[in-house]
């Protein structure tokens, strides 16, 4: 073999290789505010798997990720392509803007919920942030589910607690005067703050941290027509149409104070509250919460 010869194998070698190396190239589009969902469309070539790096602690394995930043900022996206032990990167920075709403990512082993704080109740609104961001709620559970009317939790005594053991008598060591708004009203999704009932609490205080969500069941044209009569509440159309559309517990309106509301994850609701429960409607299997403002 003449050098020409082993001149034109060497190339050959060289360009089969370098046709083998995976190409990493990709773009996006989706919302940019907080917690702003992305569309990553994978462009690679010649990749056999791939891994995202989306810069805010998580990763894909995925082809076509959907990635949610549930906090603002400069986040550098790598992609990796790997093609056996031959891989190419790719990197992009994406801006995610903070939310103009006060919001609360909350997480959970059966899903996550996003939950907007209303600027119409801002004491409760301004102590929950603050026990949000001290993480009291971490790792505490929803200790009390029941099914067709609500999921509860934020008792600290929840932590780490036995099996059994009685829970929703705990804590912060404060009470909140009551915030009643006749708009905010108990549909499917809305947050409101527990408290003691009876005589021993005439001004209908709201519990410092314990919270429920409302899970709810049906509601009709005339169950409303009758809440009216005995409640003196007048619903107005806005009203009207979400309870007929996603139930609730219209009983408790204008009782407890709502003072937020689930705006995405409503189907983590009706997950928590089909568990298993034991006789004081606590999960056989816990169900832990970590929430975090999204700013």
């Amino acid at each position: 073999m003449n050098n020409v010869s082993v001149f034109f194998l060497v190339l050959l070698l060289i360009a089969s290789f370098a046709c083998n190396r995976p190409v990493s190239r990709f773009s996006w589009e989706g919302n940019t505010v907080a917690p702003g969902a992305i569309h990553f469309k994978n462009e690679a070539k010649k990749a056999t798997d791939f891994l995202w790096d989306f810069g805010d602690g998580t990763i894909s394995v995925d082809s076509m990720p959907v990635h949610r930043f549930y906090s603002s900022g400069n986040f550098m996206v790598r992609l990796t392509a790997l093609n056996g032990k031959k891989k190419r990167i790719s990197m992009e920075n994406i801006t995610i803007k903070a939310p103009e709403d006060c919001l609360i990512h909350l997480s959970t082993s059966l899903g996550d919920m996003v939950i907007k704080l209303y600027d119409e109740t801002p004491a409760h609104r301004d102590n929950f942030m603050k026990l949000v961001e001290e993480a009291y709620f971490d790792s505490l559970l929803f200790h009390r589910v029941i099914d067709g009317f609500m999921i509860q939790g934020g008792d600290p005594q929840s932590r780490n607690a036995a099996k059994g053991a009685r829970l929703g008598m705990g804590g912060p060591g404060y009470t909140i005067p009551a915030e009643f708004n006749d708009q905010l009203v108990h549909v499917k999704g809305a947050l409101a703050a527990a408290r003691t009932g009876g005589p021993s609490n005439p001004e209908m205080r709201s519990s410092g941290s314990q919270f429920y969500i409302v899970h709810g069941a049906p509601v009709s044209e005339n169950s409303l027509k009758i809440m009216e009569s005995r409640t003196g509440i007048k619903y107005g159309d806005k009203q009207k149409e979400e309870y007929l559309a996603l139930g609730g517990t219209p009983q408790l309106d204008n009782n407890y104070t709502v003072f937020g509301r689930v705006i995405e994850g409503l189907d983590v609701i009706d997950k928590i509250a089909k568990v298993q429960k034991d006789g004081a409607d606590r999960p056989v299997s816990d169900v832990l919460m970590t929430l975090k403002l999204i700013k």
